[in-house]
Parts: C-alpha cells; sequence; structure tokens
C-alpha cells in the first residue's frame, strides 16, 4: 500500500498553513493500547460519587477527533509496531515493522527529521526504550523482537553525524548492558549523562542523557510508583526547556496500559490510565507558559476488548476496581505464597472473601499460577461488570486529542499516517 496523504494535509501544506501557524516545539504523547473504552472508563473511575455530575478529565478537554487504525498487512487489526511506524513516519507498514515498509525498507520517522533541523530530541516510556514504539521513532529493524540490534541503532544510526535521540528516560538495561556490548558506556563517552535510579532523577541534570530504570519495563503503576510517568514526563520537560534554542520533539508513551489491557487486568489498566493522564496535565500546563508548542495525544490501537458493563448487567462498578491494590500478576504471587488466602485478599480487594470465591481461587491454586491468575482477574472483572473480548488487539478507530499551537487541524476522521503527516508538516516548516 502507497502512503496516503490526507487531503487537508496537503492542502495545509501548499496554503503555507503550516509556515503561518507552525510550532516550535512538538509533544507526541502516545497511550500504548488505549482505545476509547479506556479513556470513558478513566472518566469513570475519576468520578466523584457525592457529586451528581459526571467530572471530566484532561482527555475530555482536548479532544478533537478520532484515528484509523489498520496496518498495510493482511488484517484490520494493527500491533504496536505497524501502529508506531504509521504514527511515527506517516506510512502504514506491516504488524512487527520498525520505521520500515512492507518492503522492508526504511523509512524516515519525524524525530530522524527533527534531527535534520537541530531540533532536540527526546524518548520516555514506561516499558523499555527500545520496545515497539519509542523504537519505530529512533531505530529500523524488520522485526520488533530484535530488541538488542534496535538499541544498537539507537546509537550507530547517526543523523547528520549525530546521535539520534538527545534525552531517553525508561526501561531495558538488560539490552543496553550487554555481554557482547555495553551501549551505556558508548552513551558516556559520547557525554551523556546517565541514571539508573528513579528514585535519583537528580542524577540526570542535562541534555544529552539516558536515564535506564529496570531491566525491561518499569514496574507497574499499581504496583510500586503510581506516578513514575509522571515524574519522568516532568523531568523531561524541564530538560529540554533548558536546552531549547531550535525547539524540541519529544514522544512519550504510557506504555503498559496495553499490557495491563493484554493481561484483562481492569485495576492495572486504571493505574496506568491516572499516570497517563497525569503526565498529560504536566504536558498541558507547559503549553500554557509556552504557546509556541503543539501536544497531540492518540493511541496506536485499542486492547483487550474492553467493555464497560457485562454479563447484561447495566452497570460498572467503580468502587470495586478502585478497592483492587495490586495488580492480579502480584496478587497472585501473593496468594501462591500465602497458607491462608482470606488476609491476603481483603487487604489487597473490597471483593468479599465468599465462599464461592474462597473455592474458586483454592482449586485455581492448585492447578498453578497461570489457573490462578485467571481465577483472580476472573473474580474481580465479574465484580466490577468489566467486559473482555480478547487478550490481544482490536481494529477499532482511536482518539485523537490536541492543544496548543496547530490544535485545529487535528479536527475530525483521519488516518493514523495523516497524524504523522501534518506533525511532519510542523517540523519540516
Amino acid at each position: 500500500m502507497k502512503k496516503q496523504i490526507s487531503l487537508l494535509a496537503l492542502l495545509c501544506a501548499t496554503s503555507g498553513v503550516y509556515a503561518e501557524s507552525a510550532p516550535k516545539n512538538v509533544i507526541y504523547m502516545i497511550g500504548d493500547g488505549m482505545g476509547p473504552a479506556y479513556t470513558t472508563a478513566y472518566r469513570y473511575f475519576k468520578d466523584d460519587p457525592a457529586t451528581k455530575e459526571i467530572e471530566g478529565t484532561v482527555f475530555d478537554t482536548i479532544l478533537k477527533g478520532m484515528a484509523h487504525t489498520y496496518p498495510d498487512d493482511h488484517t484490520y487489526v494493527t500491533d504496536s509496531a505497524a501502529g508506531a511506524t504509521a504514527l511515527s513516519s506517516g506510512h502504514k507498514s506491516y504488524n512487527g515493522a520498525i520505521a520500515v515498509d512492507t518492503d522492508k525498507k526504511s523509512v524516515k520517522t519525524m524525530l530522524e527529521i527533527a534531527k535534520e533541523r537541530s531540533m532536540t530530541t527526546a524518548l520516555i516510556a514506561t516499558s523499555q526504550i527500545n520496545h515497539a514504539t519509542p523504537a519505530s521513532f529512533a531505530a529500523h529493524n524488520e522485526s520488533r523482537n530484535n530488541y538488542d540490534d534496535i538499541a544498537n541503532d539507537y546509537i550507530d544510526n547517526k543523523i547528520v553525524g549525530k546521535l539520534p535521540v538527545d534525552l531517553m528516560l525508561g526501561g531495558g538495561t538488560q539490552y543496553f548492558i550487554r555481554d557482547d556490548r555495553n551501549l551505556v558506556d558508548e552513551f558516556k563517552a559520547a557525554g551523556y549523562q546517565y541514571g539508573d535510579d528513579i528514585k535519583n532523577l537528580g542524577q540526570i541534570t542535562k541534555i544529552p542523557a539516558i536515564g535506564l530504570y529496570a531491566p525491561k519495563g518499569l514496574p507497574f503503576a499499581l504496583d510500586e510508583n503510581p506516578t513514575r510517568l509522571t515524574q519522568l514526563t516532568s523531568k523531561a520537560l524541564n530538560l529540554l526547556d533548558d536546552q531549547n534554542k531550535n525547539g524540541f520533539f519529544v514522544m512519550i508513551e504510557g506504555s503498559q496500559i496495553d499490557w495491563c489491557g493484554h493481561a484483562n487486568d481492569i485495576a492495572c489498566a486504571m493505574a496506568e490510565m491516572d499516570d497517563f493522564a497525569k503526565s498529560i496535565e504536566q504536558a498541558k500546563a507547559y503549553v500554557d507558559k509556552n504557546k509556541d508548542t503543539i501536544l497531540v495525544i492518540t493511541a496506536d490501537h485499542s486492547t483487550g476488548g474492553l467493555t464497560l458493563g457485562a454479563h447484561g448487567q447495566y452497570k460498572w462498578e467503580t468502587d470495586v476496581v478502585k478497592g483492587v491494590k495490586a495488580t492480579a500478576g502480584k496478587l497472585t504471587q501473593l496468594l501462591l505464597d500465602a497458607d491462608d488466602l482470606k488476609p491476603v485478599w481483603t487487604a489487597n480487594t473490597n471483593i468479599e472473601f465468599t465462599t464461592e470465591n474462597q473455592i474458586k481461587l483454592e482449586q485455581a491454586k492448585k492447578m498453578g499460577e497461570k489457573a490462578l491468575n485467571l481465577a483472580v482477574k476472573s473474580i474481580i472483572s465479574d465484580a466490577s461488570f468489566t467486559g473482555w473480548t480478547t487478550g490481544g488487539h482490536t481494529a477499532v478507530d482511536v482518539q485523537v486529542f490536541a492543544y496548543g499551537k496547530g490544535s485545529e487541524q487535528f479536527i475530525g476522521s483521519q488516518n493514523n499516517t495523516d497524524i504523522a503527516d501534518k506533525l511532519i508538516g510542523f517540523i519540516e516548516k
């Protein structure tokens, strides 16, 4: 499939709209797996039950349109790699592709274009920083699973003689410090500061820098640090603002919304949504102080087939979701290690430890970790009337949010490639 360019993007480019309204800075935020049901669920999750009105969230204040997510593959359902390639370059590709087209030839990304124009570039994620979405902005590979090669690209893929990414914050030490190659030492030799403790973000004081805070992805928000992406976002924007002669491009990913969706873990997903929403509020506040900045937020796809209301009942119980204090994975481990399940269950949920639930958990525990994990999630989903249709992705359109200079160009129904085309048009101003 050839690259598709929207009529709106073409008209804007030929009429000089980009030249007149192009922002200096681009903040691009991607909620991995964050389909419309997630932002709706988050609104109800955050609602104050003491008031009759259902309060809006930051998402409601900046909603602009919808985007189509299909890949250039034999399916309508995209994966994160093809989705991110479309969002980074304006090119549709096959599932698994990291900034390459269907012929496996490299396609130029907006981060690379920004670097060519001497803008400061940054990638922030709660996954490993060489995971599919961030990778599709700064690397080129036929497979998202080639993690070591993708990490190598971050230092080998020179653009106008420079490293592609000036600031990287996320996880992934096992891919950057390997027996065959220590990329962290290479980054240090290239003048990068390095930090490895998210509790001490002060280790990094200037750009260029790389911060790797977990072997792979960071711990889930619900299990350990509920605002780790918010903290990384704040740190990144402060650093970028300090070094902003020629403008900056930053991609910030709420990576683990997707991981919770794959797990069909609603409490996990809402904790990730909360961290992502607070990160958006940080970015929105930056735009308020810097009017020459555009903030665009979207998703690569939706995950899990999340529905609010299940089993023929017209309700979705947010109190149940709010009462869960650990991810299903962590709760499963706690139950596996416990002789008495009731204290663990009641300490981590507000769901009654009924005889039925006791029997279900005890029988599942005898069958092993996988069965127990499924039982935990089943009880939570049933009690909250949360529905799931899959452990994979779905093909539904996703929402597009925008704020700041040029945000009006993202109104309406559009292809995911249109989002990239418009942002590239800004960068190429």
